[in-house]
């Protein structure tokens, strides 16, 4: 058959081949435009006993359109759909056999064609640019990027790919989805940009897979919290409650040693241990958490530990060429990194283990959430951002007792906007 797929006689053909295994590519009909606002223009489908791939046309300028309902069809009988970024791919089909061919190898940087290129380049700016560019060059740019990554598919899966293909991308896409509600003047004003809903992205393919979350120009991860700028978002229903887990690092670090700091504030705890005020001990801790151990405080018992944890981790990494992260099992491997020592190897294990146990955190809110107005709508590393609906008082309770399952402390702060300090 054709490569082009425009007709219904088309795609029964492929439904009615029963294909257990293929690769897709969903082409947007705005490159630039966020997957909660987009819509798909083409769809590169390629079976894994076939010789071609075909590009099943639903949105574009130069040809006849298949319903989506129809492709759906098609992809849902698959078993194995391998995909490049499946959080993207969840939006236009939530289709449970879907595999992140990202997290089995780094992520593919697709070249565009000539075409790509001009066209991108003339209509900087404007939407619906993907319908211009003519199919032919959408085809030969798909067929580019199956060969170049097709040798991922039949490699073995690596440890961590279950907890971030299956739990971790459904984490942060429950997230993503519900956006966050602006004020269009202040939004225009600090960010240059008109709309009434912002929609966040996060990239967990980073060294640690701590994500980051940037789009349109702007770090959601890193709003100025002096200028003004997080007035500019505004909760849907009644207020922003925001909770803040305290000494989130500490506390991870304690769980990895078998260190038991009781009950109450863990800064606390060291302000004790060091004999400073509450301020200073904090400084001090995450000094020597991510730069190591000061001389003074190497006999504090939960130091003495840290320092044993550190070492035993180093000698496994540097004997074996790699250690496997706990929860998530992912693996960090000497031929991944470079300039590694063993507190820096430390961080890494910090942060690999703070984005898992957030992702179990997350995973429970969403299903506390589920048919609820009040939604979660930012996530910072060590902090959580409700859109929060008065009447729902009991699901807030039982946000807060999620955080007691992981022994973690929190704070609490809300408002009228993400500006608590205005």
């Amino acid at each position: 058959m054709y490569w082009l797929v425009e007709t219904e006689e088309q795609i029964s053909y492929l439904i009615n081949r029963g294909y257990k295994e293929a690769y897709i590519e969903i082409i947007p009909i705005s490159q630039d435009v966020h997957p909660a606002l987009n819509d798909i223009s083409l769809v590169y489908f390629r079976p894994s006993i076939e010789k071609k791939g075909f590009m099943i046309c639903v949105d574009h300028s130069e040809t006849l359109s298949i319903k989506k309902t129809r492709i759906d069809e098609l992809l849902q009988g698959i078993e194995r759909l391998y995909v490049q970024d499946k959080k993207n791919a969840l939006y236009y089909f939530p289709i449970k056999s879907l595999l992140d061919v990202n997290l089995i190898s780094p992520p593919y940087i697709q070249e565009p064609t000539a075409a790509h290129t001009i066209l991108y380049t003339r209509f900087n700016g404007k939407t619906g640019v993907n319908r211009l560019i003519p199919v032919v060059k959408h085809y030969e740019q798909s067929e580019t990027t199956y060969n170049a990554i097709k040798h991922t598919f039949n490699t073995q899966l690596p440890l961590h790919f279950n907890f971030y293909n299956n739990y971790a991308t459904l984490a942060f896409f429950g997230i993503e989805k519900n956006g966050i509600k602006t004020n269009p003047q202040l939004y225009e004003q600090f960010f240059n940009q008109k709309t009434n809903r912002a929609f966040t992205r996060y990239n967990f393919y980073t060294t640690t897979t701590r994500p980051s979350n940037t789009f349109g120009g702007i770090n959601f991860a890193a709003l100025n919290k002096d200028n003004g700028c997080r007035a500019a978002f505004i909760p849907s229903n009644d207020r922003f409650v925001e909770i803040d887990i305290s000494a989130y690092h500490p506390s991870l670090a304690a769980n990895l040693v078998g260190y038991d700091f009781g009950e109450g504030d863990v800064h606390e705890r060291f302000a004790e241990m060091y004999k400073v005020d509450y301020a200073k001990a904090k400084e001090l801790t995450f000094k020597q958490l991510y730069g190591g151990v000061f001389e003074q405080y190497k006999e504090l018992e939960f130091f003495k530990k840290v320092s044993v944890y550190i070492d035993n981790l180093w000698k496994n990494y540097t004997e074996n060429g790699w250690i496997e992260s706990p929860t998530s099992g992912y693996q960090f491997s000497e031929e991944n990194l470079d300039n590694m020592n063993p507190q820096k190897l430390f961080n890494y294990v910090l942060q690999n283990l703070e984005t898992a146990t957030n992702v179990r955190i997350l995973m429970k809110m969403h299903r506390a959430l589920r048919g609820k107005n009040t939604k979660i709508v930012l996530y910072t590393y060590d902090s959580f951002l409700f859109d929060f609906d008065e009447n729902e008082k009991d699901v807030m309770r039982e946000i807060k007792n999620i955080f007691k399952e992981f022994n973690l402390n929190t704070k609490i702060a809300h408002g009228t906007s993400y500006d608590f300090n205005g």
